[in-house]
């Protein structure tokens, strides 16, 4: 028997507008843009999507599970601009279905800079899920599952009780990513996403020039079935834009999550959080991860961020500001300073992505240098308000 874990991820960051050295005001971000943007996918995929998980918590109550991680930004922007998608997630959550997870507020790399806010941000991640939902997280999800020894130490002072990152090759060697690990040195346990299977559904599923188009639920329940071999849970880590906006209605995508849970119950496989999987299970080995990964492409590295000098200098600037914002004690400079601060700024500056279709970055820019010099025109401005 395996434990199917669904776990989805939810962040909307706020983008910038068009902001030159010839402006002077405060108005930093594209506000209008923004709101189309979250009306727009709450529409397409958060919407439906939620709606579908709905329906299945109803149908096959305490036997399916499922996780959610939902960035604070993300939060923030539905309860202005798309209401529907808090009110259906509190319906989901009222079922018992539902797990929320811990992570950044604004789905940043704080984690590489600085431990401080870091924990600063994870708190208030944490006061907002309890907020919307009622939940405190037990488990941890860093932005992209950057992980290392070193965001275990920072994860394991903040007593979350496992994290998940990974399960790469490249770190288990030849173990299975079914199985739940101990990280390096630290009390905190690990969960480990199947990439492949994850990636069949969140990447793969749409394209026909895949050998395994179409895939249906009752095969994919089979492959998850069959990882009963190497594990004792199959923990497949997607976007939820996977539902609607990667994968649109007419690919067949909605019918195929009504489908699962029925296909996974047939096969006398069980859907669980990833609270149950460690509470259920002891770890079978420690974890030794010394440089960082994450899940965003086949390098699993720090590259989608920090792969050029403009993403090193922009990441440098932004916190070199860190400290001098907080001394100011003014609560408006640091929420505009932690909305710079989410990763997606200094994707769009990555000039290996762009353009390429397999990892989209929903950029807005023309170009990765245009990404840059708007970024730091802003953080310029931003500077010059905090040492006015």
């Amino acid at each position: 028997m395996v434990a199917v874990v669904l776990y989805f991820q939810v962040h909307q960051p706020y983008r910038l507008r068009r902001y030159s050295i010839f402006d002077s005001d405060s108005d930093y971000f594209d506000t209008q843009s923004n709101r189309r943007y979250t009306r727009e996918i709450a529409r397409r995929s958060y919407i439906p999507a939620t709606r579908v998980l709905l329906e299945l918590a109803r149908q096959y109550g305490a036997a399916f599970r499922v996780a959610m991680g939902v960035t604070s930004t993300a939060l923030e922007q539905f309860a202005d601009d798309a209401p529907d998608v808090i009110a259906l997630l509190k319906e989901l959550s009222a079922t018992g279905c539902v797990e929320f997870l811990g992570e950044t507020s604004h789905h940043s790399l704080a984690c590489l800079y600085s431990p401080d806010e870091f924990a600063a941000q994870a708190h208030l991640h944490s006061r907002t899920i309890e907020h919307y939902f009622g939940h405190q997280p037990k488990i941890f999800r860093n932005t992209n599952l950057i992980y290392s020894n070193e965001v275990a130490r920072l994860v394991a002072a903040l007593n979350y009780q496992a994290a998940i990152t990974e399960g790469w090759e490249g770190v288990l060697g030849d173990r299975s990513p079914g199985h739940v690990y101990k990280a390096a040195r630290e009390p905190l346990k690990l969960l480990l996403r199947h990439y492949r299977l994850s990636d069949d559904l969140s990447l793969r599923f749409s394209a026909r020039d895949w050998v395994n188009w179409p895939l249906m639920a009752d095969k994919y329940a089979r492959w998850l079935h069959g990882t009963g071999a190497d594990g004792e849970y199959c923990l497949l880590g997607m976007d939820y834009e996977t539902f609607g906006e990667r994968h649109p209605a007419a690919s067949g995508i909605f019918d195929f999550l009504r489908a699962l849970p029925r296909c996974v119950l047939e096969n006398a496989d069980r859907f669980s959080t990833p609270s149950e999987v460690i509470a259920q299970h002891e770890p079978v080995a420690e974890l030794n991860v010394p440089r960082h990964i994450c899940w965003t492409d086949v390098q699993r590295d720090l590259s989608p961020w920090l792969g050029n000098a403009m993403q090193a200098n922009a990441l440098q600037e932004l916190y070199r500001l860190e400290q001098p914002i907080k001394d100011s004690a003014d609560p408006a400079l640091l929420a505009i300073w932690r909305k710079l601060s989410s990763s997606d700024h200094f994707l769009y500056m990555n000039t290996r992505f762009f353009g390429d279709v397999n990892t989209p970055s929903f950029s807005m820019y023309e170009s990765p240098y245009d990404a840059y010099m708007n970024y730091m025109q802003v953080l310029d401005a931003l500077a010059a308000r905090v040492q006015s």
